[in-house]
């Protein structure tokens, strides 16, 4: 029978007379007690717990692991066995060498099988006269080696006087030859016993060298496979195992001689790259297709192999990093490390970044329009403007600019551009629109000047437009009814880039766009097909990568949708022929140097002092007049003072667009000392007292002058 628990506690309520509190007895019974588990239950776990340990699976693989070591060990050996002995080796060569086209050197496989068999054929005749050849020669051998063996001991007779030695070196030799048969006789057990193991032991060492075993089974540094050395038994192995029947046949008919489809591996920048050659039946297509198995058959993440299609026919060319090589960076950029460093619109190349190879990429920009497009936040403008920056230092190139995001990324061109226009609005869109057809009377000036003059020169015009899809997507409609924005033959901005790109390269007027997430809608067919040079960086589908760098690119390689978002930024994929590429390559892959706004600020100052002085037409929102006096009274209210930081706090909460940035504690000293008032401090805090803003306001003039915009 269970037993009761008793409990001691003492009744209070409160906690000064817990001390006299009365104990009270408590009798609780025990809770029922819990049904035993039945023993064939906690059998059940205590064998899935020890059959799902990880030291039982590890066993288990290692069980499996060493035993298919020794087995495919044997299987190895027994194959060199066997083209060592036969022509199966020159076999698979020769079809080897069929597959991949090259009959020249079927041919000489051909002829070394031939040689071979004869050899063989040579060989086994002599076999065939060899027993009697060797008992004469073990006869005569016998017959000498006695007779040596008595003359030597009728040598020692005579020297000795001895009748008896004659016989002495027969004997010894018979005594030697019997003790090597006692010798034998004792190792022979042992090696008998000993003898299986040990060639177990070496077929085992036979497949642990060849990691003959499946990739579940190996250890897990083996298994990871992370940062393994690119050779050709791995390349052929990874591209059996692509998924592709025909390939995979193909590489099983020639067995080990599936490495003839390749070229010689190179090292190529911070990676290696080979050619290969599919054989007959396999399209190139069918690989580029199965790019992430691929990579992942070579232990490389997605992003580190890179297939592109260079001009011999059925080749693809992989290029293939070292593991994690692409997340390190690439250095900064030229424009910032030497301040000497000067442009030349015509014959130079801007420093952009870095290819795969890990060579300088540079980018020829003259008289090719140019487009930048990829997803927001991904490094587009700074790519942008790290070609603008480079050309800016030309002396002789003149820029328009359009920022439609207007956050200040291109306000070091004040100074520099003639026009610049920062903001997102529909008015700047307006004002974008109007300095594109400013461009285009510009072109057509400078045209009737060529045709009047064929050797008149004009200085370059960079007419570049950020965020252009704010222009593509524009609804206002001017007086006339014509869009400014859309992709029709009526709307101002499509028709004005149309314009600049159809004739504008003839006398140096260029249009530089950067966009996001190409559509038809936010990049029209007509103006993304007029750039020369078409760069992307990360997208999401393959039809927008289609869409910014044309569809001869994509079927080539290019693949802007796979890059990394947010790890591979500034990585852009490039169609130009401004840049250097690998013969028969129409697109590549470019790691762009990324320049901070402190360092591009120092550039652009680089760039005016080359200059001798631009006004840039700005064109910012007119802000509303305000009287600023009145303004600092008014967020006072009836406190009898404030702190500074409150009242700018409060003057930017009622005209954001007026008391922006640029009223600072500085600034509302100065309005206040202009009229004979001052903040002071109290208890060791700059304030404001009202009494003084007041004061300041019945005393001031009558024309304005406080006056915010002033």
């Amino acid at each position: 029978m269970s037993e009761n628990v008793v409990h001691l506690h003492k009744h209070t309520d409160t906690p000064a007379a817990v001390d006299n509190a009365p104990t009270v007895l408590t009798v609780v019974p025990d809770a029922p007690p819990a049904r035993p588990v039945p023993l064939w239950v906690r059998s059940g776990r205590a064998v899935k717990h020890a059959v799902t340990h990880e030291r039982t699976r590890s066993a288990g693989r290692s069980v499996v692991r060493h035993g298919l070591y020794t087995f495919n060990g044997g299987r190895i050996v027994a194959r060199r066995t066997w083209d060592g002995r036969t022509g199966a080796r020159h076999e698979r060569m020769i079809r080897a060498a069929e597959a991949a086209g090259n009959l020249e050197a079927a041919e000489e496989w051909e002829e070394r099988l031939q040689r071979f068999r004869a050899a063989r054929h040579h060989r086994r005749m002599d076999l065939l006269h060899s027993p009697v050849e060797a008992a004469k020669g073990m006869a005569v051998g016998a017959g000498m080696s006695v007779g040596v063996l008595v003359a030597l001991g009728v040598i020692m007779a005579i020297s000795t006087e001895n009748v008896g030695h004659v016989v002495t070196p027969l004997s010894a030799t018979i005594d030697f030859i019997a003790l090597l048969i006692r010798i034998v006789q004792v190792v022979w057990g042992p090696a008998l016993t000993i003898g299986p193991f040990l060639a177990l032991l070496a077929l085992w060492s036979v497949g642990r060298k060849q990691q003959a075993a499946p990739q579940w089974a190996l250890p897990a540094n083996v298994r990871n496979g992370e940062g393994e050395p690119i050779t050709p038994s791995i390349v052929v192995k990874a591209l059996r195992d692509l998924g592709v029947p025909a390939l995979a046949r193909a590489i099983k008919e020639m067995g080990d001689a599936g490495a003839s489809m390749l070229s010689p591996i190179t090292i190529a920048g911070c990676g290696v790259e080979v050619d290969v050659t599919l054989p007959s039946g396999v399209a190139t297509n069918e690989v580029q297709n199965k790019r992430r198995k691929l990579a992942e058959n070579l232990t490389r993440h997605e992003h580190e192999v890179f297939i592109t299609i260079p001009t011999a026919a059925r080749t693809v060319r992989l290029w293939i990093a070292d593991s994690g090589a692409l997340d390190e960076p690439i250095g900064p950029s030229p424009l910032v490390t030497d301040e000497t460093i000067t442009a030349d619109y015509k014959k130079g190349k801007a420093p952009w970044g870095r290819n795969l190879r890990g060579d300088a990429a540079e980018l020829s920009v003259y008289q090719r329009h140019l487009l930048i497009t990829g997803r927001s936040n991904q490094g587009k403008t700074a790519a942008l403007r790290s070609l603008a920056l480079w050309l800016s230092l030309d002396r002789s190139v003149q820029f328009w600019i359009a920022d439609l995001k207007g956050v200040g990324d291109w306000s070091m061109y004040d100074g520099i551009a003639q026009v610049l226009i920062e903001g997102p609005s529909d008015d700047h869109v307006i004002q974008a629109t109007e300095m594109v057809e400013d461009a285009v009377e510009e072109m057509n000036r400078r045209i009737e000047v060529r045709r009047t003059d064929p050797a008149a020169t004009f200085p370059p015009l960079i007419v570049l437009v950020d965020e252009a899809q704010v222009a593509f997507m524009c609804p206002v409609k001017g007086e006339d009814g014509r869009p400014y924005g859309g992709a029709k033959a009526t709307s101002r901005y499509f028709m004005a880039v149309r314009k600049i790109h159809n004739q504008g390269r003839a006398v140096d007027v260029l249009m530089w766009q950067g966009t996001q997430d190409p559509t038809d809608q936010n990049l029209p067919k007509l103006v993304r097909e007029g750039a020369h040079t078409r760069a992307s960086l990360v997208l999401g589908t393959e039809t927008q990568s289609r869409m910014a760098l044309g569809d001869k690119a994509v079927d080539d390689g290019a693949a802007p949708h796979l890059l990394r978002q947010g790890l591979d930024k500034g990585t852009l994929v490039v169609a130009s022929d401004g840049i250097e590429m690998p013969a028969g390559q129409s697109s590549i892959t470019v790691r762009t140097h990324f320049i901070d706004d402190e360092p591009a600020a120092e550039i652009a100052d680089r760039a005016k002092a080359l200059r001798d002085g631009v006004t840039t037409l700005r064109v910012v929102d007119q802000a509303e007049e305000r009287d600023a006096l009145a303004d600092v009274a008014d967020v006072i209210g009836d406190a009898p003072r404030m702190r500074t930081n409150e009242v700018l706090k409060r003057l930017h909460a009622l005209a954001p667009k007026v008391y922006g940035d640029q009223w600072t504690n500085d600034r509302l000293k100065s309005l206040l000392e202009e009229h004979g008032e001052e903040p002071k401090k109290s208890h060791g805090v700059m304030v404001v007292h009202r009494d003084h803003v007041l004061r300041a306001l019945a005393n001031r003039d009558t024309d304005g002058s406080a006056s915010a915009t002033e």
